[in-house]
């Protein structure tokens, strides 16, 4: 009789393969520099194909959109120096006022100055 451990013995060892740790690291990290070059590059192609459709800029902006119900919306929109108020809705779309004269210009009112640090500091300080 023979024990199990000639039964072991005899049986066919698998052979493991060796693996370059170092080499396979290098592999995935190309691959993904690549796929990353890629979508930049895709990013870049779009930026490019997007600005020769509206060729010499844009002179067609919505400056502001507000819903009036679930279907129906009104839009401000800037055409050409003039600003149109129009209605969108399951109708269609309506001119609902169209403002004459040139278009205003937006101004933002300038922030207030912050104090010196040295100021906020004491203020912190007094608190505590």
């Amino acid at each position: 009789m023979s024990t199990m451990h000639d039964m072991l013995a005899r049986a066919p060892v698998a052979s493991v393969p060796d693996i370059n740790v170092t080499g396979e690291l290098i592999r995935v990290m190309l691959s993904l520099g690549a796929i990353v070059a890629l979508i930049f590059a895709a990013a870049w192609l779009t930026r490019r194909l997007q600005s020769r459709q509206f060729g010499g800029g844009r002179r067609l902006r919505c400056i502001e959109s507000m819903p009036v119900s679930t279907r129906e919306r009104v839009l401000l929109i800037e055409a050409d120096g003039k600003r149109l108020l129009v209605g969108v809705g399951a109708g269609g779309v309506r001119a609902l006022h169209v403002y004459e004269g040139t278009v205003p210009v937006e101004t933002t009112p300038a922030p207030a100055p912050l104090p010196p640090f040295a100021e906020l500091l004491s203020r912190l300080g007094r608190k505590s």
